[in-house]
Parts: C-alpha cells; structure tokens; sequence
C-alpha cells in the first residue's frame, strides 16, 4: 500500500522553552540607557537585585501580562532567570519589588525623567496633559474612592492619574501622577504639573482639555514663564456670539468639515471660537438618541403607572438602608406621544450644537491654535495605550505603594514603546499594539540535547523586530 499523504508528526513531551526574546532584549536596551541600575538599585541596597526584578516586571508586561502570581510563574524559569542574571525567587519578592518602587515613587520618577533628558536632546519641551481613571478590584486601599469613571465602571472604586507627554513629534511621557479616585482634573493639575516643570524651558507651551482649565491653573502656568492652550466651557457670554454668530463674517479654517473661526482678544487671553458643521450634526444626532432614549423611558415608566405595577429594578434605589416612597408622573397623557417625542428632543438639543472654543496666552493664528489643540488626541492615545495595549487596567487589591509601584511599571513599558518610535521615524506611524505583538513574537528556543548541550533557536523575525534590534549584537 502506497502512503500519499504525510502523516503528523508524533508530539513527545520534552523541556525546550520558549520565550519573547524580542521583548527582554528590548527592555534590557533600554534599562541600559535610561540607567535602571542607579534609578531603581539605590533604593534596595540588600538581598534580591531590584533592577533585574524591575526590568522581569516590564518585559512581562510587554508580553503575556497577566497577574503578578503568574508573572513570578513565568519569570521563575531558569532559561528566563538567566536571560535577567537573577535567581529563582518567591511570588512575594514581586509584591515587594512593586512596594519599594511605589514607596519611592516621587524621586524615581524625578530620576526617570533626568534619564529621559539627560539622553535625548529633544528638540523642544511643549507638552500635552489630561487625566484618567483606573478601576480598582476590592476596597481595601485607601487610594480607592468613588468617583467620575472614565471606564463606565460607577460601581467600582478607582484611582486617578494624571500623565504628561512631549507633544508632536516627540510624543514621549514624562510625567506621571496618582490620586485618590474622587479627585477631579482641575486639582489633580497642580501635582502633575508640579511634577514636571523644572524640565520644561521658558516659554512652553502646556496644552491641555477643558477638565483641567481653570483660572488658578493657567496662572500657575504664567507664573513659571510657560504659556498654556486650554479648552473653555461654553457659557452665557458664548451664547451671545451664538446668537450673533454670521459665517460670512468667520474665517473658513476647514472646507471639508465646514469648520468656521473668530478671535476675540483681551488683555490677559485670546479666545479662538469656532464652529463646525460637521460636529452640529453629530451633536444633533447624539441629542435625538438621548431624546429617544428617554422618551423610552418615560414610556416604560407610563406604561407601569397605567397598569400599577411594580417599577423597573434601574429606576430604584437598591440598598436595605434606604427606605424611598417613590412618585413618578409624566407628560405622556398631557401632551401625547407626538408632542412628547418632540417636547423631549428639544430639550435635548441646546443650541450650543458645533460651537466650541479654545482660550490661550498666545498669540496664534485661528488654524494655529485648532491644529495645535486637536493634536492633543496623541495624549488620548497615550491613554488609550496604557488601559488597552500595555494594560494596566484592572488593579487588584494591593497596599497604596503597590499600586503606585504596579503604575509605574505600566509607565515604563509604555516609555520604552515611546522611545522606540521616537527613535526610529519608519515606526512612527505603528500602533503600539503591532510593536508589542512584534517584540512577542521574536522568540528564543532553549532546547536541551544529550550530554547536557543546549541549543538556541530564534524565530520570528519580522520588519518591525529587525528594525528596533538591529545594533543588538547576537541578535542580528
């Protein structure tokens, strides 16, 4: 009988290891040029190294990036163990590497941007800021309030941060601050601030969204010889230049979007008012979707009053502390359907719909001062990054300097990726996401032959890993 097919191959269980050798690799370059030694080794004069621990810590979370129970799992390989010149440890030596790190959390980050500065000449220092939350799993810390959750998480206790980045083209973060969950962004601005000021020139520019604009904080700004360009919240005074509002009298920034421009000066500001007819009808849309829904609601809680039935679980409190008597009453019957619908949507929309405007210290051209601000989406990105890519998010219950030491860790990873695209132009435009997957792939198999021998294997190499580990000897 002739065999036309070739069978599998039979699978027998050995010890090979493989391992993301991209990703170590990468992270060792850069523990190396930003001097991790000096950075994180002072603070641990005494038994396990806590550099190498750190740098285990980052290239993890550049990989599989699981828990810190797993992540001492797949650090405690003797191949991998190797690779970061440490010794096989217990998963608690990882909750207190994270410990010391989150305890001396205000001079490493100082050290970390000394580095930072100290290797790159930057070819400017105007940065972008905003703030985020992250959900916290338990209540145990401190750190962990209630508060405004950019994650849709109400429900959760979170914490706070504030970051920092070099704006285009550098894109780098330099800065990173953690509060408590309730903290808004208007005072958690100074600590962020405060954090990276020294190493900012004269006559920076700080750009930041309307949550952090506030006269106290563009002051601050001021009063370090540094300019600032902020979001405004629309209110009654901007309603008269609604109301007065002519196209033929704006200057037309953005054919394509309908986007329209007037600058009104004063003596401490500039205000650059703009409007869009591209965000009017996304706005309007929104505001009939909101309409909708609540003329949904509003017929849902009819509809349980007509029949005298028990409401619905969303419109009651749910706690056994709490007694409510409640009374609902609608316009359903007064104004009927048609007219409901339309009493709603009006209330929906608030006329306000495609206005916005932009307030700064500078002097800038209409298009100057809308390109400059719209490209402070870099720092959404950088958000974005962390939460999705580097995956900070979710926090487990651990001490305050855990948290802070866990934080911090994701802000290194997410440095790392920074550098690499700052540094090399043709990846400028990829998406962290590919870069991480790219580093990941580029793996090294150990596999163990007779008489003790070993072998190494790498694999996976694409245009990506080659161009980031290019000069690595060995790796070439």
């Amino acid at each position: 009988m002739t065999q036309t097919t070739l069978r599998t191959y039979e699978i027998r269980p050995n010890k090979n290891i493989t391992f993301p050798i991209g990703t170590v690799t990468t992270v060792q370059k850069y523990s190396q040029k930003l001097n991790f030694e000096e950075i994180f080794g002072k603070h641990k004069k005494k038994g396990r190294e806590i550099t190498q621990l750190v740098n285990a810590l980052v290239s993890y979370r550049l990989s599989e990036n699981q828990s810190i129970s797993k992540a001492s799992t797949w650090i405690n390989r003797p191949e991998v163990l190797n690779e970061f010149e440490t010794k096989s440890f217990q998963e608690k030596t990882l909750f207190r590497a994270l410990g010391i790190v989150g305890e001396n959390k205000e001079e490493i980050m100082s050290d970390i941007q000394d580095a930072v500065f100290g290797h790159y000449s930057f070819e400017h220092t105007n940065i972008n800021m905003d703030w985020t939350s992250f959900i916290l799993y338990g209540d145990q810390c401190k750190l962990g309030k209630y508060g405004y959750s950019r994650d849709h998480r109400p429900d959760k206790k979170q914490i706070t941060v504030g970051l920092a980045e070099l704006s285009s083209p550098i894109n780098v973060p330099i800065g990173l601050t953690v509060q408590p969950g309730n903290m808004n962004d208007q005072l958690h601005f100074k600590s962020t601030f405060n954090q990276i000021k020294r190493r900012l020139q004269q006559g920076s520019l700080i750009t930041y969204d309307r949550g952090g604009n506030s006269a106290k904080n563009n002051e601050l700004v001021l009063a370090h010889h540094m300019k600032y360009l902020t979001g405004k919240k629309l209110n009654k005074s901007d309603d008269k230049r609604i109301k007065n509002f002519d196209k033929k009298h704006a200057e037309l920034l953005d054919k394509e979007d309908g986007v329209y421009g007037l600058k009104y000066t004063f003596p401490s500001r500039i205000d650059y008012f703009f409007f869009s007819e591209k965000l009017k009808k996304e706005q309007i849309e929104a505001g009939t979707r909101r309409a909708e829904k609540k003329f949904e609601e509003a017929k849902l809680l009819q509809a349980c009053l007509d029949s005298n039935k028990k409401l619905p679980a969303k419109f009651r409190i749910k706690n056994a502390l709490v007694e409510m008597t409640y009374s609902y009453q609608t316009k359903l019957k007064e104004l009927g359907e048609k007219q409901a619908f339309e009493y709603i949507k009006k209330h929906s929309v608030t006329g306000r719909e495609g206005f916005f405007c932009i307030i700064s210290s500078e002097n800038l051209t209409l298009e100057e001062a809308l390109r400059t601000y719209r490209k402070k989406d870099s720092i959404e990105k950088l958000i974005n990054s962390l939460k999705n890519e580097i995956c900070i998010k979710p926090l487990r219950v651990w001490s305050e300097n855990s948290i802070y030491g866990a934080v911090i860790i994701g802000f290194l990873a997410q440095l790392i990726i920074s550098l690499i695209k700052y540094e090399h132009k043709e990846l400028k435009n990829t998406s962290v996401k590919f870069i991480k997957i790219s580093l990941m792939n580029l793996t090294v198999t150990v596999e163990f032959l007779p008489k003790m021998a070993k072998r190494r294997i790498y694999s996976n190499f694409d245009p990506i890993n080659e161009v980031i580990l290019r000069k690595i000897q060995g790796i070439t």
